[in-house]
């Protein structure tokens, strides 16, 4: 489902834990690192389409988070023609997003990355607020910068500290490139880094993910308006 201008419409979500950091996924066998985030279907609202992907993407329910904030108006993005399947180019442009920041009021282990058939992140960890936007995939930059800069006002406490670590992710005193993953049953393949207080989740299916989420399914649909 497109809009008029070529943008599907999308939900973003910062999930905040008790010290204000962020849940901060990687993509399925991939170095980029982003948000929850998801389409919204035809006949949902974009707080049904939140709940909804939270649960899909990160095994949330409704009852383990508080909605703090979203975004005032639709953040949009466009995706460079070689994410884009060939049917749709010429029609999909982008996304477009409603960003909501959420509060988790349940515990670390309510979290599942495998809560469908179909995850999307099989690692993650909480960072700081001011998330280093080198990590995630360049075309989404602006709108990361956007709704982070946005949503800021609205962090419990208003801790609003360390802006854009661009030049990676910092581990804190203490820390080191040695610090223990939770694995489960599978070791961590040899060639891949997490940062400190990384959690992996293996795919048990060893399946593909979508390129990045970012492609309407076909064929594409046009809807009138904004």
């Amino acid at each position: 489902m497109l809009d008029r201008d070529g943008f599907r419409p999308n939900v973003g979500i910062i999930l905040l834990n008790q010290k204000n950091q962020v849940f901060w996924g990687k993509r399925i066998r991939t170095h980029s690192w982003q948000f929850p985030q998801g389409g919204i279907d035809r006949g949902e609202t974009p707080e049904q389409a939140m709940f909804r992907e939270l649960h899909e993407e990160v095994g949330l329910l409704p009852n383990h988070v508080r909605v703090v904030a979203r975004t005032r108006d639709w953040l949009r993005y466009e995706v460079p023609d070689r994410y884009i399947r060939r049917d749709a180019r010429g029609h999909y442009k982008g996304q477009k997003q409603i960003w909501y920041l959420l509060q988790l009021v349940g515990h670390d282990w309510d979290l599942n990355l495998r809560a469908t058939n179909h995850p999307e992140f099989d690692a993650w960890r909480w960072n700081d607020y001011w998330v280093p936007l080198d990590v995630v995939v360049e075309f989404k930059r602006g709108v990361y910068e956007m709704a982070l800069t946005e949503l800021a006002r609205y962090l419990p406490r208003h801790e609003q500290r360390n802006r854009y670590l661009r030049s990676g992710m910092r581990t804190r005193e203490g820390e080191h490139a040695g610090a223990m993953y939770r694995t489960g049953s599978m070791l961590l393949n040899p060639g891949m880094e997490l940062p400190p207080g990384a959690s992996f989740d293996p795919d048990p299916q060893n399946s593909m993910p979508a390129e990045l989420d970012d492609l309407p399914p076909s064929p594409v649909t046009v809807v009138p308006g904004g």
